[in-house]
């Protein structure tokens, strides 16, 4: 499959632009400073009420410096009472190469040695993936596919060959993964020129059982949802793991190049799938 670049021209996505449309969620990306706070909210209430992140916060908000360079994608609740920053129940944090190449570099590259894998493929665009959450009444198929949705449409309009990002286990014990750890490291992990590790002074193990002592079922059971998703659409993972302290996780590393995307989630999640109405 032809990369996105040797597709055609980059179109810009316009911030109030309905990227998708299931049932009475919507996607798009936010339009304003606004939207950009209660995204911040939401990813507070999930990563900081609900999942435990520990920082020095001045408000119930999650809030970095990349915000304000990211692009964020939302998914919106349309039935919802009040204005549509009142109606997020999903969001994801999307960086393209060129902005963080302007702003110092991927939030990853804290965690990961992802400055080695963009010069091993210096013709590629990259988009960085990160800051995925859901509100917990809303964590079904549909609400995933329609964030999919919206970054498919993403990646399409700004030509971008490869994603990446990290994705998270709970708790700072990578042992208490083992099973899926391992199960990434024997399975799934990326090799060759797409291979990526862990930052030495942070590097963990993955590689915690045998691969012949490993419950593939059980395995895919343990794993978390969104790493799941990574997963069923083609992606691959990085060498090693991260504990992240602030937010009580442990990380792996996503590699997606568009090319490794089976053709039936392209058809499933592209343009001309019937069951969006854009």
């Amino acid at each position: 499959m032809p990369s996105p670049a040797a597709r055609g021209l980059e179109t810009v996505v316009a911030p109030g632009e309905v990227l998708g449309r299931i049932g009475t969620l919507d996607v798009r990306l936010a339009r304003d400073e606004t939207e950009i706070a209660a995204a911040q909210e939401v990813r507070y209430r999930v990563f900081y009420d609900e999942l435990g992140a520990r920082g020095e916060l001045q408000q119930r908000r999650d809030a970095d410096h990349f915000d304000s360079i990211c692009d964020h994608l939302l998914v919106f609740d349309t039935t919802l009472p009040g204005p549509d920053s009142c109606r997020i129940v999903g969001t994801y944090r999307l960086l393209r190469q060129e902005i963080a190449a302007s702003a110092g570099g991927f939030y990853s590259t804290d965690e990961f040695e992802l400055e080695s894998l963009l010069a091993r493929h210096s013709d590629r665009r990259f988009l960085e993936l990160g800051r995925s959450c859901v509100l917990p009444d809303y964590r079904s198929k549909r609400t995933v596919e329609l964030l999919w949705q919206g970054i498919w449409a993403y990646c399409r309009r700004h030509r971008i060959d490869v994603m990446t990002g990290c994705a998270s286990f709970p708790g700072v014990f990578p042992a208490a993964h083992a099973r899926g750890l391992s199960y990434l490291a024997h399975k799934f992990r990326a090799e060759g020129a797409w291979r990526v590790r862990a930052v030495p002074s942070r590097y963990q193990t993955m590689d915690l059982m045998p691969a012949e002592a490993i419950d593939t079922r059980a395995a895919m059971a343990e794993l978390p949802p969104l790493i799941k998703g990574y997963m069923r659409v083609g992606a691959r993972f990085g060498e090693g793991c991260v504990v992240d302290a602030d937010f009580h996780t442990t990380d792996v590393f996503v590699i997606l190049p568009v090319e490794w995307i089976a053709g039936r989630y392209i058809n499933y999640y592209g343009a001309d799938a019937q069951r969006f109405a854009a």
